[in-house]
C-alpha cells in the first residue's frame, strides 16, 4: 500500500492521457513549489497503481484523481485542490485559480468539462477509460 502512495513533499495526477483537454490542463499547470514533485500519470497506461484506485472505488471514467501523502481527491475536489497550489503568476493560472478555487463553482462547472471530454473522445473514435482498460484486459 504505502508504494502507490506519493512519498512526501510529492503529488501524484492522474488523467485520462487521451483526452486533448485534459493533456493541455495538466502540461499547464504551474504548482506552487511548495506542493513538491508532481508526476502525472495517464489513466491509461499500465502503471500498477491505477488498478489499486479503481479497486478502491474510483472510476476514472468521471474523474481525474489528485493524491498525496494524506489524501485523495477526486473530479471537482481535485481540480479544486490543484487550483488553491496553482502558482499565482501567468494568465492561465489566474483564470484556472479564480474559477476553481470557488469550490461551489468548481462542483458546478466539471460535470460540464467531464460532458465536454466524454464528446471529445467520441468525436475522436477514442473509448472511455473503463471500456479501454476492459478492452485490454481482454486480450
Amino acid at each position: 500500500m504505502d508504494q502507490l502512495l506519493p512519498q512526501a513533499g510529492k503529488v501524484l495526477i492522474i488523467y485520462d492521457g487521451d483526452c486533448t483537454f485534459c493533456n493541455a490542463y495538466t502540461q499547464r499547470l504551474t504548482l506552487q513549489q511548495s506542493v513538491g514533485e508532481v508526476e502525472l500519470l495517464s489513466a491509461r497506461s499500465e502503471d500498477v497503481r491505477l488498478q489499486h484506485y479503481v479497486a478502491c472505488g474510483y472510476n476514472l471514467d468521471e474523474g481525474m484523481l489528485v493524491v498525496t501523502q494524506n489524501e485523495i481527491y477526486a473530479g471537482a475536489a481535485a481540480v479544486h485542490w490543484l487550483s488553491l497550489h496553482t502558482s499565482r503568476a501567468g494568465f492561465f493560472e489566474a483564470i484556472q485559480r479564480f474559477v476553481f478555487s470557488r469550490r461551489w463553482l468548481a462542483n458546478l462547472l466539471y460535470p460540464l468539462l467531464k460532458l465536454g471530454r466524454r464528446v471529445w473522445l467520441t468525436l475522436r473514435g477514442r473509448a472511455m477509460i473503463g471500456k479501454f482498460r476492459e478492452a485490454k484486459n481482454s486480450s
